[in-house]
């Protein structure tokens, strides 16, 4: 037995105490022992426990006493109470305030011994739970998500105006964007936090399944339905249910969950029982599903209950002032995961990275650098160890000017253009702020200020 179990063992009786004491450290345990209420509580204020066992009847300060104090300080602790006078009220009092197990006296060592390991284990995974959850609010904060340009800063600024509510979101952008992670940091910093969060991929399932994968179903509710199955709106109750790429679900579908979103209660498929629900619904796509209601192939109805709150996450190429951010944080997280030292990129490298359009978006850019820190012999990574279009980009961009031919070119336009895509770059570095971005610019802030009016610029 681990010697880092220790237990708390209380009675006022000394010579069973003893008796007891002797017999769990020789099953190996560290025991430490008292036989006063008063006493248990001056230890427990300087010590923590993984258990403790005491007797109910206690002068002064009664077991129950204890179990009420135990479970309000230190609640993954587990309540072992004993008593020699049993009765069925204590019994209910003393699960009800939440003992583990309620033994009368004499009691079989056997026994004991066993519902001391079981409480012991109980107590490790509620630890052991609660560890991961803090491990997962820490990597779903939202200054884990990397974004300095103004338009992340906007995205911040919408998702923490939501956590603190349940109303519905949907998240708009293209594939790779991060989508995902935005629903999850939403929901571990919400009050749902200690719920259960289940994503579902709406486009990876095929149609005749994603009813069961959503809502379950009974045995016997199609052939291959040999068991009862809980669906994951089941599963979510109490939390968050993410569905992505809910652009793929079929009309028949899009109406059940309809009608689930409107009365809070589903049935499993083959069954009539309705199953009350609540849950926050997150769902995502890179579609545009206006123009999928235009079309026919989306509810209308649906796409107003879902779009009760929009977030719209940009492409990378459209917050190119956070490339050089978000690679160097791959880069220290990816090269720590595969512990190597730190590798750095040379200056051409970052500039084809920063000048190369990441049609992937994040999740391509990730995939990127983790291959070529896989593939990279050395700690400096260079133009040649990207892949060749990527390595090749900033070439590419110093030699993409617009050439004039025999029909002519508007170059009051052309001009235009590359104002305003060098003042939207100067703004994205400068998170905003006119003055940083004139001075990026080598320009006044007044000159700044005419040039957005007068180039209609959105910033």
């Amino acid at each position: 037995m681990p010697q880092s179990s220790q237990i708390l063992l209380i009675d006022d009786e000394q010579e069973s105490c003893q008796a007891l004491s002797l017999l769990l450290s020789r099953a190996g345990y560290r025991v430490e022992s008292c036989h006063s209420g008063e006493k248990a509580l001056s230890i427990l204020n300087k010590q923590n426990f993984e258990l403790i066992i005491s007797d109910l009847f206690l002068p002064g300060v009664s077991g129950i006493d204890i179990l009420k104090r135990v479970k309000e300080d230190s609640p993954q602790t587990c309540v072992i109470l004993i008593t020699g006078n049993a009765s069925a009220e204590t019994a209910v009092e003393a699960m009800k305030e939440g003992a583990f197990d309620y033994i009368s006296k004499p009691f079989n060592f056997e026994r004991l011994k066993l519902q001391v390991a079981k409480a012991l284990e109980k107590s490790k995974l509620v630890i052991e739970n609660q560890y991961l959850k803090q491990q997962l609010r820490h990597k779903y904060k939202f200054d884990n998500i990397i974004g300095s340009s103004q338009a992340m800063q906007q995205v911040f600024s919408r998702m923490e105006k939501v956590v603190s509510t349940d109303s519905t979101i949907l998240i708009l952008g293209a594939s790779g964007t991060g989508k995902e992670l935005v629903a999850k940091a939403i929901h571990f910093n919400s009050s749902r936090k200690d719920k259960p969060f289940v994503a579902i991929n709406c486009g990876a399932i095929p149609a005749d399944l994603l009813e069961s994968e959503l809502f379950g179903h009974t045995k016997g509710s199609f052939t291959s339905a040999v068991s009862d199955k809980p669906g994951k709106f089941e599963i979510a109750n109490g939390g968050t249910i993410f569905l992505d790429e809910i652009g793929n679900m079929p009309l028949q579908l899009q109406m059940k969950l309809l009608r689930v979103l409107q009365e809070h209660e589903f049935e499993r498929v083959g069954s009539s029982k309705k199953i009350r629900l609540d849950v926050r619904l997150i769902s995502a796509t890179n579609a545009d599903l206006a123009e999928q209601v235009k079309i026919g192939n989306f509810r209308e109805d649906l796409y107003y209950r879902l779009n009760v709150i929009p977030i719209v996450l940009p492409a990378l190429k459209d917050r190119r002032g956070d490339i050089t951010l978000l690679a160097k944080h791959f880069l220290t997280k990816i090269c720590k995961e595969m512990n190597r030292p730190l590798m750095a990129l040379d200056h051409q490298a970052l500039q084809s990275i920063e000048a190369y359009d990441w049609p992937g978006n994040v999740r391509e850019m990730e995939n990127v650098i983790e291959r070529t820190i896989a593939l990279t012999d050395g700690n400096l990574i260079t133009c040649n160890d990207l892949p060749s279009d990527i390595g090749s980009a900033s070439r590419e961009k110093s030699t993409s000017a617009p050439q004039v031919t025999e029909t002519g070119i508007d170059m009051p336009q052309v001009i235009a253009e590359i104002e305003k895509e060098m003042i939207l770059q100067a703004m994205d570095i400068g998170k905003g702020v006119k003055a940083k971005a004139a001075d990026l610019l080598g320009i006044n802030r007044t000159t700044l200020v005419e040039k957005i009016k007068r180039l209609k610029i959105g910033v």
